[in-house]
């Protein structure tokens, strides 16, 4: 990748990646069967039994005669009721049987009590058909006064369903403190490819009787019956395979179907196929959805569901299932099963597989011979052969006419820079009796796969609309609708009208045709072009305009020792941080997850929680709050110095507001957006920087409907009133891609001005940025469009999708770039990037079990590029100057006694910034 300077150079980007998958490997194979076994992540991965627990630092709460420096953070287990509480772990997936295991632990107590008191550690052992059973490890005797190690070691014959250690003893009242605690196999060497083949074996079915071979054993009804058959409807219905198949039936509920509990078989961490071969039957249901689901139960009892696939299954044939997960924590208990047909339809189910999931090599990178950049494929765009190489879709009329725009569209004109002047001739189409109908053109072998085209035109309508009319420049590929960009309009002038596609997959036959207004509405289309975008020729723009922007002139003085003497010393100055907001959606249970936790600390410096904020999951039913989850999050943001956004207070969208909400009457709602708003930001004052107001207010209108159209900047008002700290955000979906008429720039501008003038406090403009195939110019244009308004944007939700990794890497970068290189922008903000944790497929940067993918490396190539670095020699001024990004620096100095080591900050600024070092100190 090239580089504007040659200190800002990425070639330190392959170490990253290799440091993090080195991180990796040593996690999931290291030696000690705990997890953060010195509490350095708070109590992650610990559960207190029936009491409390919290981390003390290195300066409070340690035994007498100890030093901070000799304690360190240490967990305090307090609370405790019974000698038996205390705090515990799950080991389950990381023992085997017949080895031994070294248990050591430094433990100490604290508390009212005299002389010494005993700590024991335990194993206890569930089995599903039988009594939870104990195995006594080891026990020291500990004073207050003193830290004491606990030593011990256990071995089983054979793995229950669920191993949990825990520390225990002390008498009631007595603190338990714990400072680290170690697990490992006496013969490590064996225990690690006894565990790997256990682990990830990938030929080996993890559901017990998966062909109902034998009967029904391992399979129970979840909240129905099953029954075992080998025909139904009079043998209209037979196994795809086999000889039996089962059926979940007599269900009352959508939730009800056939399951079967693999707790202690799926390991957390491992990615997990699953294929389902399933169908329907009766209640006159031809055609449901149904569902693969996994429940799991926590340690602390809390009950999460995982969606790992569904499919459109009929009553006709049977059809096949495929889906993927994987577990973040070490869970209590974990059933999947299938659900989702209406009540009385029966589930029917003939096999079911759970295989650890094969890594699959990504694709190579599309090799495209002879691009063509910027050649419009449209046969006769000028018209100057009539309309030869074009058709009517439908049995409309096309005529040819003249006084058309002479100049190419803007978006298209920012692409393929001068251009001669457009013909000034168009179609026009007469006739038409539906709104499909238009000009249409075949491409279908003028397409290559794998390049982004973008799509521009002029277009206008003819008189006799009743309102705005969408035009839309549509393909149809093998049948199957894409859009390549739309356009709302509502006079008779000519607009512009652009977009982007792309094409992954051979196709046997692609049409482009105009499409949109309403039936007896005359359209025009002038100048169109379709044609391969050059992205390095517009990166490479994009590196200078950073250049001007991310970068400032920095003059380093040195005081403290004789100038003199400091001629021509040599200096090393590196950048550790730059300042720019990247961050990244995330989710409770990731963060259960070390890998993740790793690599999104690391690597971000912003987060906002993908649901545990929205209302629908703080309350999803009245009354009964859930603010844990977002808690949870917002600690290990805080711990971690990353800045969060609050998303979101409301979602107008009304799919997405909770039936009890759906239900209140005018009055009853009103006191609940109040209550809301209150409980939301008083709860939270002063800890999310920004806050997504009423998402989604361009596509939706729920409380508006119900509660009149001041309701909108009334919250906005009141968010302010409550939290003054935190700016306002609208948030609102393809505002930057010209395929949604709805979300505008134009749209957008003027919905933001309508809540200014009700008095809201707007004070950001959120743009979510799920796009496929962008287009630079495109987006630039609606950050162009945008920017007038003078608030800061943010993209708040950005992923893009393809199959192809380095596609989707080039996609990424597209984005990342023309966001960084807008003076507008203030922040990016990626909607997750780990795989099977994202809303769109084929979207993630970094593979289910921590892998980095290419479209990753992408990334981590960008940020590296983003880090300036400099080094020289020391002028007779005393002085060594370089231009850098914003952000934070070291700088390295040696002297004769010493190494001078030195931080420094570089904001934003038009004129140099000059830094004073005092080498003295």
């Amino acid at each position: 990748m090239e580089s504007q300077h040659a200190n800002n150079g990425n070639d330190n980007s392959a170490a990253l990646i290799a440091e993090h998958n080195k991180i990796n490997l040593s996690t999931s194979t290291a030696a000690n069967l705990i997890v953060n076994n010195d509490f350095s992540m708070g109590l992650h991965s610990w559960h207190p039994n029936c009491c409390h627990a919290f981390i003390a630092s290195a300066e409070s709460h340690y035994p007498e005669g100890t030093s901070a420096n000799s304690v360190g953070n240490h967990a305090v287990v307090t609370n405790r009721k019974e000698c038996w509480q205390g705090l515990e772990q799950d080991i389950t997936d990381k023992v085997s049987p017949g080895f031994t295991y070294l248990v050591s632990a430094s433990v100490g107590v604290s508390g009212p009590h005299q002389g010494s008191a005993d700590v024991l550690a335990t194993l206890k052992l569930e089995q599903r058909d039988s009594e939870t059973s104990y195995l006594f490890i080891g026990k020291t005797s500990v004073s207050k006064d003193n830290w004491e190690n606990l030593e011990g070691t256990f071995s089983l014959s054979a793995v229950p369903d669920r191993i949990v250690f825990y520390l225990e003893g002390p008498a009631p009242g007595v603190d338990l403190l714990i400072r680290s605690v170690v697990i490992t196999c006496s013969s490590p060497s064996e225990c690690e490819n006894k565990s790997i083949g256990c682990n990830i074996a990938g030929d080996e079915n993890i559901i017990l009787n998966p062909k109902f071979e034998d009967g029904l054993n391992n399979w129970s009804g979840r909240g129905c019956k099953i029954v075992l058959h080998d025909s139904m409807a009079d043998g209209k219905i037979v196994p795809l395979s086999g000889k039996v198949f089962a059926s979940a039936t007599e269900r009352t509920q959508s939730w009800n179907g056939i399951q079967q509990e693999i707790t202690g078989r799926v390991q957390r961490k491992l990615a997990y196929d699953v294929t389902a071969v399933v169908r329907i039957f009766g209640n006159n249901v031809t055609t449901a959805t149904v569902q693969a689901t996994l429940w799991v139960q926590t340690p602390n009892q809390r009950d999460q569901y995982i969606v790992i696939a569904n499919v459109q299954a009929t009553d006709k044939d049977w059809a096949q299932l495929h889906g993927k997960f994987l577990l973040n924590g070490s869970p209590a208990r974990v059933v999947i099963y299938m659900e989702g047909p209406p009540p009385g339809a029966d589930i029917l189910v003939n096999s079911l597989v759970v295989k650890h999931a094969e890594k699959i090599p990504p694709s190579p990178p599309p090799v495209i011979e002879n691009p063509a950049f910027g050649v419009n494929i449209i046969t006769n765009s000028e018209l100057s052969d009539g309309t030869n190489g074009w058709f009517p879709l439908g049995n409309c009329t096309l005529s040819i006419g003249t006084g058309s725009p002479h100049i190419l569209p803007p978006m298209a004109r920012d692409s393929l820079g001068p251009h001669e002047p457009l013909s000034g001739h168009y179609i026009l189409v007469t006739n038409r009796t539906q709104t499909w109908m238009g000009p249409a053109q075949m491409i279908t072998e003028k397409l290559k796969l794998f390049l982004t085209y973008q799509v521009a035109a002029w277009v206008r309508i003819g008189s006799g609309a009743t309102g705005p009319q969408n035009v839309n420049i549509a393909l149809g590929v093998d049948n199957q609708w894409v859009n390549g960009g739309q356009v709302e309009i509502n006079d008779d002038r000519w607009h512009e009208i652009g977009g982007s596609f792309r094409i992954e997959k051979q196709p046997s036959k692609v049409m482009v045709y105009i499409q949109g207004p309403a039936s007896g509405i005359d359209v025009m289309v002038a100048g169109l072009q379709i044609f391969p975008v050059d992205r390095e020729a517009r990166f490479r723009h994009l590196r200078r305009q950073t250049d001007k922007i991310r970068k400032r002139d920095v003059v380093l003085k040195l005081s403290g020792l004789d100038c003199s003497s400091m001629l021509g010393t040599f200096v090393k100055v590196k950048q550790t941080q730059n300042s720019f907001p990247i961050g990244s959606c995330i989710n409770r249970s990731q963060i259960d997850n070390e890998d993740f936790v790793k690599f999104f600390t690391k690597y971000f410096n912003w987060a906002v929680f993908g649901n545990e904020l929205k209302w629908y999951w703080t309350e999803s039913q009245q009354g009964n709050f859930n603010y844990k989850d977002a808690d949870d999050m917002l600690d290990l943001c805080l711990n971690h110095n990353i800045q969060t956004r609050g998303h979101c207070i409301f979602w107008e969208v009304q799919a997405t507001v909770q039936p009890w909400i759906q239900s209140l009457n005018k009055n009853d709602l009103m006191t609940a957006v109040q209550n809301r708003l209150t409980g939301l930001l008083a709860r939270y004052k002063g800890k999310f920087r920004h806050y997504d107001v009423n998402n989604e207010m361009l596509h939706g209108s729920f409380y508006q409907d119900k509660l009149g159209k001041d309701i909108r900047a009334y919250m906005f008002k009141t968010a302010h009133q409550l939290d003054l700290s935190a700016t306002l955000f609208v948030n609102d979906y393809h505002v930057e891609d010209g395929c949604d008429p709805r979300s505008s720039p134009e749209k957008y501008i003027e919905h933001i001005l309508n809540l200014q003038e009700q008095g809201a406090p707007v004070g950001g403009i959120g743009i979510q940025g799920h796009i496929d195939s962008p287009v630079g110019p495109i987006v630039c244009s609606a950050l162009d469009n945008l920017g007038i308004l003078g608030l800061p944007i943010w993209f708040t939700e950005l992923d893009v999708s393809s199959i192809n990794e380095y596609v989707r890497g080039e996609d990424l970068e597209v984005m990342l770039r023309e966001a960084f290189a807008h003076p507008a922008v203030e922040g990016i903000m990626l909607w997750g990037f780990w795989e099977l944790f994202m809303s769109r497929d084929s979207a993630h940067l970094v593979n289910a079990e921590g892998d980095i993918n290419e479209a990753g490396k992408k990334f981590l190539n960008l940020k590296q590029e983003w880090l300036s670095h400099a080094q020289g020699h020391v002028d007779e001024q005393g002085e060594f100057a370089f231009r850098g990004f914003h952000g934070t620096y070291t700088i390295v100095i040696p002297t004769l006694h010493k190494k001078i080591v030195k931080t420094f900050v570089v904001d934003k600024g038009e004129s140099p910034l000059v830094v004073t070092i005092d080498l003295s100190s």
